[in-house]
């Protein structure tokens, strides 16, 4: 070792004194010692310069002769080197490989996401140091090496005590790590692929041992008690890089830094943790410091037996020489460095000096600037004291003559005004203005403030004046005589600002308006919402006399009109404000009249847009358009209708009562005309009828309300969606009694209108909520929810596709009957197929081609398809358990009819459209091999003998893998094994399973657990049904229609009944009630399905109604969530078109 072979040099010096024998007799002696294991960080002496060598014979304890040499030709060629290369090279081998080896493991398995999660685990962060320690290491090494000098001694200090952290870290971490895992982190059992045995053994176990290999193999000093403060720094680090993978990525790297699982337990953990890095640390520390070297066993080695003790001598001369070549230079080293001292204290004494005269120097510059400065300053004084004159003088002489402006000004300006010449006052009112501006600052001089006061009482002279004129003018009908006067008079008021301008224009609109305040407010009759159209005709004839007699009074960028018209919509909407509250606390409490207070809306919108038209040149959007342009905010816009919004309820309620008499004319009217023809695309018209109405409502309230009438009449429309999807879709879907026997059950082509209607519901529903949430103020957008509705139509579609594969089950449980009537425990050779299998194919394509050449929409026909194979492969499953006994031979003949069965499946989707030969999707194809598997496990079973007893019960553990008694009964009987023949098998059987070989096996498999191999066909094809993963929301549904059920002929009571049980009572995926009790106490979850039958009876029919109607609406949401996630899986968004 390294640091054996440095302080046997020590020791060798002080046993041989005389080294003057010594060959080279110079420093760089290098002692190579044969060892797999050198110090990392290569602290090799200083090789000697010249190129001699001596050979040094040293026998091992076992008193063997290797080739050892002291070495004196050349660094590179010492055998430590190349041994210390060597075993570094190894090193860094096995570390990089074993990351690279985990990263492309991850990736090429389906473990992409531990890849990508890789570094967030504090193990992965200390290997991959560990790694990079040992190839800095190695390249310390080699450059030492090649330059005979260490490469780490000629970075900066920093960067030393950088490195020498970075050992620290690389000699506690890795213990901690192994410590952690295999303490707190690893459980029983071990690991089941070798390659998370490998890569936890390399991260977990071989990391410490490379740490100690640092520890014991290094020459080094211990580490200063300073670094545990860095080591507890990283560790809160790592800490934080812990909780902000979880804020992102969403999970915690390791369990026990949870807090759901007690804060408590996780400081517990980290401060566990915490102290277990300290106790390392001073352990490590310990077994640094702790040795105290005793050459005396390797002396003992190297000197074994007398005949090596004559080259103890020259062995002793040559150390003794090496380490006076040491001192030597050491000594010479110490010289340079205080001669180089006493040059640095005499250069920075010098640079000080000439920093003191650099100072010097700049404070004599600013010194003769500053006086520079001052006698410019002296020499232009009387230059500055001639251009102040200057300005002054061009100020005062400026001022006196806008002083002589002004007060000409104001002296023409009094005379006119008293002649009324307005337009001549006006051009020097504005020139008088402007003027009196500049002498604001000058107002506390006499005579400019006297000035300033009579300016301002003019101007009020010249208000009072041009007032008085208009009011005269008007009064004396003389407007017409005084047009120009008055006219001149406004350019006067434009002059004397905005306050002026405004009370003219304010006392025009209240005179011209007291004859309507007078009219409609004095008279209930005149004043009634009935004769709300007088009001807007007085005002048109106002309007009218304005352009006629008034408008060329006033500026046209006054907008008088304009003014006038908002001062008498402010009115009217005061008026229709009182009229409103008045009648809705009449003493008899009737209630408004809809159609009244609709026409006084329609007739006011009609105003408002008029108002608009004329004064910002909008086109108005009709009413009944359905999709218009935004309309941007005018003056008008509810100007007059706003008073009608806290009304509007009525006209709300008004649409419900005209939606609630619809749905039964829906409900009575046949999905399609007698005499219409039917095509695979074709919808109910009253869906159409139903969602125009919504569009026609829905832009009416948009332009009356768009805000919490809007969110009102928003319910109003989800309610009677949900009704259509109840009263009417799912009322065509299901049988209904017609007084005769059978009762009438929908046709195939009834189904397909019934799901194309529930689709373009469930798609116009979604456009609709779009449309609503554009049109709504934003504050009620959260309120718009119609998600339940289309989710209850695709319960509708999910319960019509069940309905479609239902009448295939119908067409092959002939030749189901068929199969359990087959000899299966009397074949003695295995044919191609069944003679049933041949027909059942036959049929099920004949019937499914029918409907999937009907289907329009490539998800519907692959949602089909899906729940045919499971209902297919359910019923089959289900078959097999009433053909028993089954011999060896009858098994391998049902295997070879469910392939045949398999291959008619892949073919089926490709029914839809022939014409292409388009192949069925991977996805389809994969579909069915995993709906086909399930009954392979139980035929490769029932295929083994069981003589002997040992093969049967291995088939069973391999193929079905499960540890149940019960299961394994159901294949002995389906064998047709008498009970006193089971019993040995049973025995057998249960000694296996107790097996540790065994103990990772299922405890009941869940293809056999629902099978009943004893009970009637009924029993056993419904016990089975619920496995299908179709329409995983119909699942009751599936057992209730199962074919078993079923007579030879299709019965339409057995289909109606049970189809609508299913949808009312509610199931989950897996068969069991949860539509309605996904939360809440049991007592409440039992609230969520309808009572039994005889409770049923006990309440009144209305009670009875509703809760019927509100499960079946909240079931038909969950068929419908359930619906949309299988079919959006294989084809973009559920409900789109066709190309997805």
């Amino acid at each position: 070792m390294a640091t054996a072979a440095i302080m046997l040099e020590v020791w060798l010096d002080r046993v041989i004194p005389d080294q003057s024998s010594f060959p080279g007799g110079r420093r760089g002696l290098i002692l190579a010692v044969d060892t797999a294991n050198v110090s990392t960080l290569g602290h090799i002496t200083n090789y000697p310069s010249n190129q001699e060598t001596v050979a040094l014979q040293i026998p091992t304890l076992n008193n063997q002769i290797p080739a050892h040499t002291i070495l004196h030709d050349g660094p590179c060629a010492s055998p430590i080197v190349r041994e210390t290369l060597d075993n570094f090279n190894q090193y860094i081998q096995i570390d990089f490989v074993t990351i690279f080896f985990i990263f492309a493991w991850d990736c090429t398995h389906g473990r992409t996401a531990d890849a990508r999660h890789w570094f967030s685990y504090f193990t992965n962060l200390t290997y991959v140091g560990l790694a990079f320690y040992f190839l800095f290491a190695g390249l310390h090494t080699l450059i030492y090496a090649i330059r005979g000098r260490s490469w780490l001694s000629d970075w900066p200090e920093f960067l030393q005590a950088a490195h020498s952290i970075y050992y620290t870290t690389v000699a506690v971490f890795p213990p901690l790590v192994t410590i952690v895992f295999w303490a707190i982190l690893y459980s029983d059992p071990w690991f089941p692929v070798t390659e998370e045995a490998w890569s936890n053994v390399s991260q977990h176990a071989i990391n410490s041992l490379y740490a100690l290999i640092e520890i014991f193999l290094t020459r080094t000093d211990p580490p200063p008690l300073l670094h545990l403060a860095f080591l507890i720094f990283i560790l809160a680090l790592y800490l934080s890089l812990a909780y902000m993978v979880h804020a992102i990525d969403g999970f915690y790297p390791y369990n026990f830094l949870d807090p759901s699982t007690g804060s408590g337990k996780v400081a517990g953990y980290c401060f566990g943790i915490l102290a277990a890095s300290i106790v390392i640390f001073g352990v490590i520390w310990g077994l640094i410091w702790f040795p105290d070297y005793d050459p005396t066993e390797h002396l003992n080695a190297l000197f074994a037996n007398p005949s090596t003790l004559p080259a103890v001598p020259k062995t002793s001369t040559a150390l003794r020489a090496y380490q006076n070549d040491v001192d030597q230079e050491i000594t010479a080293a110490v010289r340079q460095q205080s001669i180089s001292d006493n040059d640095s204290v005499k250069r920075i004494k010098s640079a000080k000096d000439d920093l003191a005269e650099l100072f010097q120097k700049v404070e004599d510059v600013r010194r003769r600037a500053i006086e520079t400065e001052e006698a410019i300053t002296e020499m232009t004084a009387d230059i500055k004291r001639l251009d102040n004159t200057k300005k002054n003088l061009t100020l005062s002489m400026t001022a006196l003559k806008r002083l002589q402006m002004l007060t000409t000004a104001y002296e023409q300006l009094r005379d006119l005004s008293t002649s009324r010449q307005y337009r001549e006052c006006a051009q020097l009112l504005q020139a008088v203005i402007q003027l009196m501006a500049h002498f604001k600052s000058y107002r506390s001089i006499d005579q400019i403030a006297t000035l300033s006061r009579n300016v301002s009482d003019l101007q009020r002279e010249l208000l009072e004046q041009v007032c008085e004129d208009f009011e005269i003018a008007f009064a004396k009908g003389e407007v017409g005589q005084r047009r120009a006067m008055l006219a001149e008079a406004c350019s006067v008021m434009d002059a004397l600002g905005d306050n002026a301008r405004s009370r003219l224009t304010t006392w025009y609109c209240n005179t011209q308006l007291r004859e309507y305040r007078q009219l409609f407010r004095g008279s209930e009759e005149a004043g009634s919402l009935e004769n709300i159209s007088m009001r807007y005709s007085w005002f048109k004839r106002m309007l009218k006399t304005y352009d006629n007699e008034h408008a060329t009074l006033f500026p046209p960028t006054w907008r008088v009109n304009e003014l006038l018209a908002n001062a008498f919509c402010e009115g009217t909407r005061e008026d229709f404000r009182g009229i409103l509250l008045r009648s809705s606390r009449r003493a008899d409490g009737q209630a408004i009249d809809v159609d009244l207070l609709l026409k006084c809306l329609q007739e006011t919108l009609d105003f408002e847009h008029a108002l608009e038209q004329r004064f910002s040149n909008a086109s108005r959007a009709s009413m009944d358009t359905i999709s218009s342009a935004d309309d941007k905010p005018t003056v008008f816009s509810h100007a007059i209708s706003e008073a009608f919004e806290p009304h509007l309820n009525i006209w709300v309620e008004a649409q419900d009562k005209q939606l609630s008499s619809l749905i039964p004319r829906y409900k009575q009217e046949p999905l399609r005309q007698t005499d219409e023809d039917f095509n695979a695309q074709m919808v109910a018209g009253s869906s159409i009828e139903l969602f125009n109405f919504y569009r026609l409502t829905l832009s009416q309230c948009a332009r009356l309300s768009p805000g919490a009438r809007l969110v009102e009449l928003t319910k109003v429309y989800a309610k009677y969606l949900d009704q259509y999807a109840q009263q009417i879709l799912w009322f065509h879907l299901s049988e209904r009694p017609t007084g005769q026997t059978p009762s009438k059950v929908p046709s195939t082509e009834d189904m397909i209108l019934v799901l194309n209607t529930a689709d373009y519901c469930y798609n116009t529903s979604v456009q609709l909520e779009e449309k609503i949430k554009s049109r709504i103020d934003a504050e009620y957008k959260s309120q718009i929810d119609l998600q339940n509705q289309g989710e209850a139509f695709m319960g509708i579609a999910a319960a019509t596709v069940r309905a479609l594969v239902k009448r295939v089950e119908v067409d092959i449980e002939p030749t189901l009957r068929e199969m359990r009537n087959v000899g299966w425990s009397k074949m003695e050779n295995v044919s191609d197929q069944s003679s049933y299998v041949s027909e059942m194919i036959r049929k099920m394509n004949a019937r499914a081609s029918e409907i999937l050449g009907l289907l329009h929409k490539q998800q519907y026909a692959r949602a089909f398809c899906d729940n045919l194979v499971d209902s297919t492969c359910n019923a089959y499953l289900a078959n097999i358990f009433q053909c028993k006994p089954i011999s060896e031979v009858g098994a391998e003949q049902m295997l070879l009819d469910i392939y045949t069965i398999k291959q008619s499946f892949e073919k089926l989707l490709t029914l839809a459209n022939p014409a292409t030969k388009q192949p069925p999707s991977s996805s389809y194809l994969k579909r069915v091999s995993q709906s086909t598997s399930r009954i392979d496990p139980i035929l490769k079973t029932l295929q083994v003998r069981p003589s002997p007893p040992e093969a049967l019960v291995q088939a069973y553990l391999i193929h079905v893998a499960d540890k149940s008694d019960t299961n394994f009964r159901k294949i002995l009987d389906l064998k047709g094994l008498k009970k006193a023949d089971q019993s040995h098998l049973i025995e057998l059987f249960q000694a296996h399973c107790s097996s540790p070989r065994n103990e990772n096996l299922q405890e009941s498999s869940p293809i056999l657990s629902p099978m009943n191999a004893t009970a009637t066909v009924s029993s056993s094809n419904s016990a089975t049904t619920h496995l299908g993963t179709g329409i995983g929301s119909l699942s009751q549904a599936t057992a209730s229609l199962s074919t078993s059920n079923l007579p030879g002929r299709f019965d339409p009571t057995t289909f109606g009944s049970a189809l609508m049980t299913a949808a009312r009572d509610g199931v989950d995926r897996l068969g069991t009630p949860a539509l309605s009790s996904t939360s809440g106490t049991p007592a409440e979850s039992r609230l969520g399905s309808p009572p039994p039958p005889t409770n049923r009876r006990a309440l009144s029919p209305d009670v009875h109604e509703r809760l019927t109607a509100g499960n079946l609406n909240e079931n038909l949401r969950s068929i419908g969530k359930f619906f949309k996630r299988d079919v959006g899986s294989f084809r973009g968004r559920f409900g789109g078109t066709e190309d997805g």
